[in-house]
């Protein structure tokens, strides 16, 4: 079973950067793609930034030129360096990472940005 485990959400005030990290149960190469997905109350689940096994990166058009999405392939862990943080990326984070028709989420991080 693939296990995906987040961290590095928190309280940040508006302008700053946090770094999430997702850590896999099995190797990165097992997957085609990981990604950074987030969900702010009342709104759909949106992919914010992914990579695949290539090493393709690719951005939602809110978070480019802010957020850079990366890997450690000896660790097996995915990250999201978050900067110039505005109140509206406020959501939880999680993450995710495909194998076919399959799919697998970590269980979340929340993201809280002040004003």
């Amino acid at each position: 079973q693939v296990q995906l485990v987040e961290s590095g959400g928190g309280l940040v005030q508006a302008g700053g950067s946090l770094k999430l990290s997702c850590a896999t149960s099995a190797s990165i190469f097992s997957f085609s793609a990981m990604g950074w997905y987030r969900q702010a109350p009342g709104k759909q689940r949106e992919l914010v930034a992914g990579i695949t096994s290539g090493g393709i990166t690719n951005y939602a058009d809110s978070v480019k030129g802010r957020f850079t999405i990366s890997r450690d392939n000896a660790k097996n862990t995915v990250y999201l360096q978050m900067n110039s943080l505005k109140p509206e990326d406020t959501a939880v984070y999680y993450c995710n990472a495909e194998r076919g028709y399959m799919r697998y989420w970590g269980q979340g991080t929340q993201v809280t940005v002040s004003s």
